[in-house]
Order: C-alpha cells, then structure tokens, then sequence
C-alpha cells in the first residue's frame, strides 16, 4: 500500500489499535496527524519513530468529546500538512460495565459520547478539507454485531451507531469519500486487560477458529488497508475481524 503524498489524522493514536494504525500509516508513507488523551508516551515514541525512519507525525493531547479540542487537532493538521486524506476515529472505550439496572445516565452518556459522538465530531470538523478520493475508516466492534459481553450494553449501543452511521455516511459522502468501519473481536488490549477476566479471554481464544486473540497490528493492517487506494470500491462496509468467532 502506498500512501506517499497523503495525510492521516488518528485519535486514540497513543496506544493499542490507534498506535498501530499510525505506525502501518507511517510506514505506508502517509504524515500523520495523532490525538491522544492520556497516553502521552505511546505518541510522542511514535512520532519519534516515523520521524527518525524519516517520516512526517506530530502528537497532541485533546479529548474527542469536546468540540474545541477535535477542531483545534484539525487545525493544527492543515497548519502543518494542509489537508486531511484519511480520517480514523479509534477513541473509544467501554469506561466500565454496568448492567442496565446499575447504569445512569451520566455512564450512558459518557459512553455514548465516548464512542460515537467523538466519531461524529472528528468527521465533521475534518469534512470541510477532505479531497476527493478521501477515506474515513471508523472503529466499530463485534458488540455492535451481538450486544457486547456482560455489562456492556451502553458500549455495544455506542458501536452499533457507529456502525450506522457508517453506513448512512457512505451513501452521503460518496463518490468524493469512501466511508467503512471495522468490527473487531477479541483483541489483546488495554480494554481487555482491564475489563475482561484472564479466564473469559482464554475461552474466548480457545473456541474461536483461530485459536488465539487478536493484535493490534492485525487490525490496523486491515484499517490501512481501507483507507488505501487498492480499497477504491469498498464503501459502507462493517468488516468482521474476530478470527472466525463471529460470521455476520
């Protein structure tokens, strides 16, 4: 994949699946754009990285549920890159599991804006500088597809509007820009690190075709991919990555 000459902007790019989407993008020759919001270690090593491999990055903190932080990201982006080719939204998370009967309001809304409204932000403040044959590749999850694990209904909600809107988007948005999003599984992360029991996650890897959990590599290679040229007619797409655990 050869993405010399284009721009990315990632949120979330600090670490796990957004760290390795900038790395597969830096590698591919795009200049990157990273939004972090408390991972500032994975950015700035990062940036580090692409730039002594003689790259183009930078870094910066912002929280994507803000509308002045998203637009101040873009900014910066066009200051110093001048457009926006490919636009990742990876910020996301679960911030707990509450069953329905626990849940407030506030925990719904947080994950909600956590996960779907930072989406929305970071696509509407970059629109008005994405050229044609653009591409935005969002970050769904299998929960949008089968409601999440125990206490993850907020979350699972917030991916299935995700998913939704990526497919309300590329109908909008094409021919100018393609737009897809991913679904992954079982994924060796932070979010599983320290919201899904060792024993759930070695069960889950033992009944899934692949037998084993993903990486965040593995997620990011099919990221790029969409957000390529050799992707040019897919659009609107939901695209299963859970080793086979979950055919859709």
């Amino acid at each position: 994949m050869n993405l010399k000459g284009k721009t990315a902007v990632v949120t979330g790019g600090g670490r796990d699946i957004g760290r390795a989407c900038v790395m597969r993008l830096a590698e591919a020759g795009a200049q990157v754009a990273i939004n972090y919001h408390s991972s500032s270690a994975g950015a700035d090593s990062a940036v580090k990285e692409i730039v002594a491999a003689g790259g183009q990055a930078f870094a910066m903190q912002g929280d994507m549920t803000k509308p002045a932080d998203v637009q101040a990201l873009v900014d910066r982006a066009i200051a110093e890159f001048g457009k926006i080719d490919i636009v990742m939204p990876i910020t996301g998370g679960i911030v707990a599991r509450k069953a329905i009967a626990e849940m407030t309001l506030d925990h719904w809304q947080a994950v909600m804006d956590l996960n779907a409204t930072s989406a929305f932000l970071l696509i509407k403040a970059a629109l008005p500088h994405i050229p044609e044959g653009g591409a935005i590749v969002n970050m769904a999850s299998q929960a949008a597809r089968d409601g999440g694990g125990g206490g993850a209904i907020a979350y699972a909600a917030s991916k299935g509007a995700v998913l939704t809107m990526t497919r309300g988007m590329a109908k909008e948005l094409g021919p100018k820009i393609r737009v897809n999003a991913l679904c992954p599984g079982m994924i060796d992360t932070d979010f599983h690190n320290v919201f899904t029991k060792p024993e759930a996650r070695t069960h889950v890897a033992g009944i899934t075709p692949l037998k084993r959990e993903g990486s965040s590599e593995d997620v990011a290679n099919l990221a790029v991919y969409l957000a390529s040229d050799e992707a040019a007619f897919i659009t609107g797409a939901c695209i299963d990555i859970n080793g086979g655990l979950l055919f859709s």
